[in-house]
C-alpha cells in the first residue's frame, strides 16, 4: 500500500490491504504514541469507536477495540454513526481519542481506519507519520509493553451517542424547517438513521431513499457519487430539494426542485451569503480548494467575500481554517466544515443549514445558488508520465502560458501531479465548454510529450 497513511487515514480493500492484524496493530500504535506525547497524562485513557454499515466494519472494529484495550484504554462502542458524529462525540465526551471505520464514498469492499485527536480535530501529520513508524517497528518483531490486571481497557457501548448528537445537530440549527419537503438519499451509510432523524425533529416532511444498510448496499448506485435517483425522487415526490451524503456522512450534495445538481461549491456560496447576513463569516473569508470551480470565486469577489484556496483535501481547508480563526471552508465534492459547530466536514449539518437558509429566505434553493454560475470545467488525467518534473518543464509552462493568455479572466488552467499515482491531471475551466475541451486537450498533449 505504500504510505499507509493518505490525506483521509488508513484505506484499502478489507482483509486483503487493510486486515484485522493491522487495525489492530494500527489501534496500539496510536495508543503508544499518544501516550508518548503526553496524551494520556494524569488520567485513564479512554476513546470513542465508531463505524458506517460495511460488513468488514464489524471485525475491524473488533479488532480496533482489541487492540485499545489490551493497550489499558477504555473504549466507548458507539456503533454505526457518521464519521462527523465520531469526531463530536470524542470532543463532548473528552475523550483521548477517536477511531472511525470507514471508507467514505468508496465500495464496499474498502474501508479505513481514521483517527481523532482529543477535541475532536484530525491527527497532525508527524502523529500519524509516528503510528505509523511504530506500527511498523512492531509488526516486524518488536515486543510491545502491555498491561495486566487492572490495566488493561475496559470496553462498554455508549448507545446515549446517537440522541446526543442529533440533539446537538438540532440545537445549533438557526430557525426550523417546518413546511419543507426534502428528498434525503442516505446512501445506505452511517447516516440512514441519524439524518432523518435529525430533519424530521426539525420539522421537515422528509422522504428517504437509500436508508436501508445491510453491511453490502452502501454507495451502490446512490449518495452523493450516484445523483440520478435522487434527482428522480424530488421531481417524483414535488420536493423543495434534495440532500445526499456519501457513506460516513462527511459529504453533502444537493438537488433542487428541477432535478439540477447544486456542489460543494454552490452549497458554500449560499452558505457564505447566509453566515456573513448573521455576522457569523468571521473575516468575510471562506476558505475552498485550488480545485473550486472559477465562477465560485467569481461570486465571492462579487459579493465582497475574501476566497483562500487551500490545496486539495478537506485537512488542508481545516488547517487553514483552524490557523486564521476562519468559520466557514470546504469542497466542491460537498466536504463543508463549519467550524463552529464540527471539527470536521458533516453532511447532516450542512444539510440542515442548507435548508434551514431555504425557509429563512423565502427562496429557492435553485434561486440561492444562482449566485454563482459554474463555469465549464474539463479535468483529463495523463497516466504514466513523470509527475515530479511538472514545476521544471520549459516546455510545459510555455504552453500553460499560452493557454491562459487565450482564456484571459474568466478561464483558469492547473496542472496538478497526483499524489499516488504516474500521472498529472489537467483541469481547464472556460466560460465556453468547447474552448474548455480544446484547450485541455492541447495541455494533454504537451504533458504526454513533455514528461512521458
Amino acid at each position: 500500500m505504500g504510505r499507509l497513511f493518505g490525506t483521509d487515514g488508513v484505506r484499502g480493500v478489507a482483509n486483503a490491504d487493510l486486515t484485522a492484524e493491522m487495525a489492530l496493530g494500527l489501534s496500539v500504535a496510536a495508543a503508544h504514541v499518544l501516550a508518548e506525547a503526553g496524551t494520556f497524562e494524569g488520567h485513564r485513557p479512554v476513546a470513542v469507536v465508531g463505524r458506517d454499515p460495511r460488513a468488514s466494519g464489524e471485525f475491524l472494529e473488533a479488532a480496533v477495540v482489541a487492540g485499545l484495550a489490551s493497550a489499558g484504554v477504555d473504549v466507548l462502542k458507539v456503533g454505526v454513526l457518521p464519521t462527523p458524529a465520531v469526531a463530536y462525540l470524542t470532543g463532548v465526551l473528552g475523550a483521548d481519542l477517536g477511531v472511525m471505520l470507514s471508507a467514505s464514498h468508496n465500495a464496499m469492499p474498502d474501508n479505513g481506519v481514521k483517527f481523532f485527536a482529543r477535541g475532536g480535530h484530525k491527527l497532525a501529520d508527524e502523529l500519524e507519520d509516528r503510528i505509523e513508524s511504530v506500527y511498523e517497528e512492531h509488526r516486524t518483531g518488536a515486543p510491545w509493553s502491555r498491561p495486566t490486571g487492572s490495566g488493561v481497557g475496559r470496553v462498554r457501548s455508549y448507545d446515549e451517542g446517537f440522541d446526543r448528537y442529533v440533539a446537538h445537530l438540532i440545537a445549533v440549527l438557526p430557525n426550523r424547517l417546518d413546511g419543507l419537503r426534502i428528498v434525503l438519499d442516505e446512501a445506505h451509510g452511517a447516516a440512514a438513521r441519524v439524518s432523518p432523524e435529525a430533519f424530521t425533529r426539525a420539522g421537515a416532511e422528509i422522504v428517504t431513499i437509500g436508508a436501508e444498510p445491510d453491511g453490502l448496499n452502501i454507495n451502490d448506485g446512490c449518495g452523493s457519487t450516484h445523483l440520478d435517483k435522487l434527482k428522480a425522487a424530488v421531481i417524483e415526490h414535488g420536493a423543495a430539494f434534495g440532500i445526499a451524503h456519501d457513506g460516513d456522512a462527511d459529504r453533502c450534495l444537493a438537488v433542487d426542485h428541477m432535478g439540477d445538481e447544486i456542489d460543494g461549491d454552490q452549497i458554500l456560496a449560499v452558505l457564505a451569503l447566509a453566515m456573513r447576513e448573521h455576522g457569523a463569516l468571521r473575516s468575510d473569508t471562506v476558505v475552498a480548494t485550488v480545485m473550486s470551480n472559477l465562477g465560485f470565486k467569481l461570486a465571492m469577489e462579487r459579493e465582497g467575500i475574501q476566497l483562500v484556496q487551500a490545496a486539495v483535501g478537506d485537512r488542508y481547508v481545516l488547517e487553514e481554517m483552524k490557523e486564521h480563526g476562519y468559520a466557514l471552508g470546504g469542497e466542491q465534492s460537498g466536504h463543508v466544515i463549519i467550524l463552529d459547530h464540527a471539527t470536521t466536514g458533516d453532511g447532516t449539518l450542512t444539510g440542515l443549514m442548507l435548508a434551514a437558509r431555504v425557509v429563512e429566505s423565502g427562496r429557492s434553493l435553485r434561486e440561492l445558488a444562482s449566485v454563482m454560475e459554474r463555469l465549464p470545467q474539463v479535468l483529463i488525467n495523463v497516466p504514466d508520465v513523470d509527475r515530479s518534473r511538472v514545476a521544471e518543464s520549459a516546455e510545459l509552462a510555455t504552453a500553460v502560458g499560452e493557454a491562459e493568455r487565450e482564456l484571459g479572466a474568466t478561464g483558469r488552467v492547473l496542472l496538478r501531479p497526483s499524489g499516488t499515482e504516474p500521472l498529472v491531471r489537467v483541469m481547464v475551466e472556460a466560460a465556453d465548454i468547447d474552448q474548455a475541451r480544446s484547450v485541455a486537450g492541447r495541455l494533454a498533449d504537451v504533458v504526454k510529450s513533455a514528461l512521458g
